[in-house]
């Protein structure tokens, strides 16, 4: 596994990049304020600005580790950031990341999540070496998996009462692809 870390990806309408401590108040506006958008996450909305600042505080010095993969999403066009895409958890033994990812509402279904979890997940085959990509997601929160699928992404199971949310416990629905399976789809 090559241990580059977060770098600048850009796609046709988006750049994914590092963020930085001026995104704070985007980020807490576009979608770390609302319920919508978390409430199949494992946190609960933010209360206020200063919280999404002290996330940033933490996330922003993990840039320096080669292992930590970590996005904001920037349309292009606009210049406004409106989401997040990062690896939630990396077996290096196995060479394996487990995707999560969130948008603002105000985006949904204008397939700006598929274009960036592509973009990440030839990012993590091609640069970094992982060999398995993986996401799950609440069985109750079926437009997720559809990002997974629009991928190409496998339905492998599901995991009865396995997961946790702001809601409580959940199925949790898990998806992935091989580096081997996206080389058969190349053909």
């Amino acid at each position: 596994m090559n241990k580059t870390g977060t770098q600048t990806i850009e796609t046709s309408r988006l750049i994914l990049r590092r963020f930085v401590i001026e995104d704070a108040e985007d980020m807490y506006s576009n979608w770390c304020c609302d319920y919508e958008v978390t409430k199949f996450l494992t946190w609960r909305p933010h209360e206020n600005v200063e919280v999404t600042k002290s996330i940033l505080n933490e996330w922003i010095p993990m840039y320096e580790n080669g292992d930590y993969f970590n996005w904001v999403m920037e349309l292009k066009e606009t210049g406004r950031i409106i989401g997040n895409i990062s690896v939630v958890r990396i077996r290096e033994d196995i060479e394996s990341a487990d995707m999560g990812y969130c948008m603002s509402r105000a985006y949904w279904g204008n397939g700006l999540m598929p274009e960036a979890l592509k973009a990440v997940m030839d990012y993590l085959f091609d640069v970094v070496g992982i060999n398995r990509i993986a996401a799950s997601h609440d069985i109750n929160n079926p437009k997720s998996g559809r990002v997974m699928d629009k991928v190409g992404m496998k339905q492998e199971g599901i995991l009865r009462q396995a997961g946790l949310n702001i809601q409580g416990v959940c199925d949790e629905v898990w998806h992935a692809m091989l580096r081997s399976d996206r080389e058969k789809t190349r053909g």
